[in-house]
């Protein structure tokens, strides 16, 4: 059985009780609320195909953690993943992701290291099930 459409996939994770941050082709983006007014994307997608796929991304910020390396943040990040290692799933990216100003993009304000994790879903797996234990962990590396 074809797994339902994005569009369908997003009315029931709306209907779940879930916030949609954006959707990006196959790729929808769950939100979080820290504040009443204030969303922010959450760090969880689903990705649409055969099979579905959940992708949580953690991360360990420069400006957070001054002077240590590139491969001692990733190290910071993958430390928060370990619970989604022993759930199924498995690193598929790593990344330096720069922020730019938005006022002068030539001047950088800091740099995420980023990586991204996966899992497929199988028929049995209830997606909306699936969600509320990845809201609650942790994302990013804190000191």
């Amino acid at each position: 059985m074809p797994p339902p459409s994005v569009q369908e996939l997003k009315k029931a994770i709306l209907k779940g009780g879930f916030e949609v941050y954006r959707t990006r082709g196959s790729e929808i983006q769950l939100a979080e609320r820290p504040r009443e007014n204030l969303i922010m994307d959450a760090g969880i997608s689903i990705l649409h195909g055969d099979p579905l796929r959940l992708r949580v991304t953690v991360r360990a910020q420069k400006a957070d953690f001054p002077g240590e390396n590139d491969e001692a943040l990733f190290e910071r990040a993958l430390a928060l993943a370990s619970p989604l290692l022993s759930r199924g799933f498995a690193e598929v990216e790593r990344r330096a992701r720069p922020l730019p100003d938005p006022g002068d993009p030539s001047h950088i304000l800091d740099t995420w290291l980023e990586i991204f994790l996966e899992r497929s879903l199988s028929e049995s797996d209830d997606l909306l099930a699936e969600l509320p234990p990845l809201l609650q962990l942790n994302k990013a590396a804190v000191r």
